[in-house]
């Protein structure tokens, strides 16, 4: 089955915690605080892979976790840092954030890997915290905490040349001639339900085809599955657009034509920028001199395009389309495209977090509330049963101004602060600690 389209949860690793570790050795002078730092969390990692053609194994599995960074230990040692969750798509794959919609990162090429969610950073063992006059702490901070999401994949082929037309007008055929791929083929509409690819061998190159199944009018909006048909067009370099200039179907060829290409400008004007190619199929069954095809011939031609006239399923014009393609294609390493332009999710804002530093109070009526992502780490190292340690948090929400903001919002002595789930009394002199 071709899946082109998932949706997974990641969650990367959690930093280690610092170790609260005293030197206890006979014989040992001068011992004191040795707690080493945690080991930092592992990333969540998108590496494409030019083998593999679908995101089928992410129908099955839907959440990954890289591994946690070890605790520190005594003797100043450091814990492990958690290994990295390396998560193989094919190449071609948009990983786009779900919450905000954007675009993180777009893997184009074999090999190309991005961290999408990176581990927490290891916590400091107490040994980092001793200070003049602080010689002995007893306490350590804590593990950074892992960056959590949901991620939607999208998959767009990557092929040299695609081919484009209404259902039943020859493609398959095309494709299954021009290369050795065994495409579906029969005498009914939306035969091939998903993409198909080839490789066409020509002269001393070859180049990759892809068979983009049927477009209908009103697909740029949706219909007949036209946006998870026209996004692998996006990809491609040169469109042969196939048309069945015999009306077999009852439809007229200038109208085909026309209304193809209206619904790839409706769905993005950059695919009818790309160099088209338009085949006249099933030639065979009205001739050259037919008065309908000299008339298509006219009106596609006027509009500055190549005609090719052909007959896929007796090979007739298919070598001298293909080695228009190669031409094209020839001509776009002198004058390439642009590349495609999303609008990109911030990491650099995602990291540093505006509020990450910052302690934001609150009031719901009853208690007073205090949160920060840098208060809960702090507040995770803390060791209530030791006065350094609380003097430390202490110190720290005085300076990030939470106390202020506590007062301007009319705190009372004897009125209750809330920390995640613990409870506080406040008092203009200092604070009372009660779980």
């Amino acid at each position: 089955m071709f899946v082109d389209r998932a949706k997974i949860h990641i969650k990367s690793g959690k930093g280690g915690n610092g170790a609260v570790s005293f030197r206890r050795e006979p014989f040992v002078p001068e011992g004191g605080p040795d707690g080493g730092d945690g080991g930092k969390g592992g990333d969540i990692v998108f590496r494409a892979d030019e083998n593999l053609r679908t995101l089928m194994d992410f129908r099955y599995k839907k959440k990954y976790e890289a591994e946690s960074g070890q605790d520190g230990m005594k003797k100043k040692r450091y814990g492990k840092n958690g290994e990295d969750l390396v998560i193989s798509v094919p190449v071609g794959t948009v990983i786009i954030d779900e919450e905000s919609g954007l675009v993180m990162k777009d893997l184009t090429e074999d090999g190309q890997s991005f961290a999408v969610a990176k581990g927490g950073k290891g916590g400091k063992g107490n040994v980092k915290y001793t200070t003049s006059t602080r010689q002995a702490p007893n306490f350590a901070e804590a593990g950074g905490a892992p960056k959590e999401r949901s991620v939607i994949l999208e998959m767009k082929l990557i092929a040299d040349v695609g081919l484009v037309g209404f259902p039943n007008v020859g493609k398959s055929t095309l494709l299954s001639v021009a290369t050795r791929a065994k495409p579906k083929i029969a005498n009914y509409h939306f035969t091939t339900i998903d993409p198909n690819l080839g490789v066409v061998r020509i002269f001393d190159t070859s180049f990759v085809m892809a068979d983009i199944a049927g477009i209908i009018e009103g697909a740029s909006q949706g219909a007949g599955l036209g946006h998870k048909f026209l996004k692998h067009i996006e990809r491609t370099k040169v469109l042969i657009h196939v048309v069945d200039v015999s009306g077999s179907e009852g439809r007229e060829p200038i109208e085909d034509f026309e209304k193809i290409n209206a619904e790839l400008e409706a769905y993005s004007t950059r695919l009818l920028k790309k160099p088209q190619i338009v085949a006249a199929n099933k030639l065979d069954l009205i001739g050259e001199d037919d008065p309908k095809y000299l008339e298509f011939k006219e009106h596609v031609e006027g509009k500055g395009y190549k005609v090719f006239p052909m007959s896929a399923p007796i090979n007739m014009g298919v070598h001298e389309i293909l080695a228009e393609a190669v031409s094209s294609l020839q001509q776009l390493l002198l004058y390439p495209e642009d590349k495609e332009e999303y609008e990109m999710f911030d990491f650099e804002a995602d990291e540093q977090d505006l509020d990450y530093r910052k302690v934001l109070a609150g009031f719901d009526g009853q208690d007073f509330t205090l949160r920060g992502k840098q208060l809960d780490k702090i507040f995770n190292s803390t060791n209530f049963n030791d006065s350094g340690s609380l003097r430390y948090l202490y110190k720290y929400i005085e300076k990030s101004g939470a106390i202020q903001q506590l007062k301007e919002m009319g705190i009372q002595d004897g009125d209750v602060i809330k920390i995640q789930d613990f409870e506080f009394e406040y008092s203009d002199d200092d604070y009372d600690f009660y779980e």
